[in-house]
């Protein structure tokens, strides 16, 4: 048996981008459905509002879902304690270290899968006693690190004993077989799931994606140390001219604030940050998750038959 799909108690290795502003428990709910592993995007986000949507993912759903936590959050405190009351069978962790919780959420038995840029960093949570290690290389949409997918894969599966989960650039079949052949034991997918039906994004958001070409998915900030991937816009451009008039790194970050809610939630095309992995292109319709991840596993199946999905 697939060791994700062990560890998590699901029928594929597939695992939805916990996306802040887009992953909800609609979305999470629906991947969960589809023997994925939907993620509820925990962000900046208050307790109450995150307790709302782990209660609404459970009426939803009774496949084992999880959460993903931005240790960079105010609210992480509160958020990590509300998983640990809610007993959430997993969560993701970005943009930090989650040591000081790992007792606490393994005296419950959450599985912990941080997200990892370096080899370095995948060997530090496999002490620590990660459960699995997601390893996302630049192709991602939203915030990301130097190294591609593809060179990094390989790089952390022939350093940790753990499982290794690729993200970045995968959007469909060819992908995840391309993550296996590197030695992944599973994909974390994003960008295709924000042209899902149960995706609540706004249509403007959905649209930028299915319009998007090769090289519309561009970096920004990477002056003020915090890049970030996102569709081609005005807001995307504005920001790249700061930073090569050399703006203060305070103003640029200033001009992306609130950006992605306006994107999501209002579809701003002029002023929105459509975070997106630079494999939006190939993504040429909407439909449901159920769909979209069958549709993945047969295609990665008929290139390769005995691949442990």
């Amino acid at each position: 048996m697939n060791k994700v799909c062990e560890i998590l108690n699901i029928k594929y290795p597939i695992i939805q981008g916990g996306m802040a502003w887009v992953a909800d428990a609609n979305l999470a709910s629906a991947v969960s459905n589809a023997g994925g592993l939907g993620l509820i995007a925990g962000g900046n986000a208050p307790k109450e509002i995150i307790k709302e949507e782990i209660r609404k993912c459970r009426t939803l759903t009774d496949k084992p879902f999880g959460v993903n936590v931005m240790l960079l959050s105010p609210f992480v405190d509160d958020i990590i304690d509300l998983i640990i009351e809610e007993r959430i069978p997993v969560i993701t962790t970005g943009a930090g270290n989650p040591a000081k919780y790992m007792d606490r959420l393994k005296e419950v038995n959450t599985k912990v899968i941080p997200v990892v840029p370096s080899i370095a960093l995948a060997q530090r949570m496999e002490k620590l006693g990660a459960d699995a290690v997601i390893v996302e290389g630049t192709e991602a949409g939203g915030h990301i690190g130097e190294l591609t997918t593809m060179v990094l894969t390989p790089q952390v599966a022939d350093n940790v004993d753990i499982p290794v989960i690729a993200a970045g650039g995968i959007a469909d079949g060819r992908g995840i077989v391309a993550a296996f052949a590197l030695g992944a034991n599973g994909v974390q997918i994003g960008t295709r799931f924000i042209c899902s039906t149960e995706c609540n994004v706004h249509e403007n958001y959905k649209n930028m994606v299915l319009k998007s070409k090769d090289r519309d998915a561009i970096v920004t900030g990477r002056t003020t140390g915090h890049p970030v991937r996102a569709l081609k816009n005005k807001l995307a451009k504005d920001i790249l001219s700061m930073e090569k008039e050399g703006a203060d790194p305070v103003e640029i970050d200033k001009k992306g604030i609130g950006s992605l809610r306006l994107a999501t939630k209002e579809g701003d095309l002029k002023n929105g940050s459509f975070m997106a992995g630079q494999i939006a292109s190939i993504i040429k319709d909407v439909k449901p998750c159920k769909e979209i991840i069958e549709e993945m596993v047969k295609q990665a199946k008929n290139i390769m038959p005995n691949i442990e999905l």
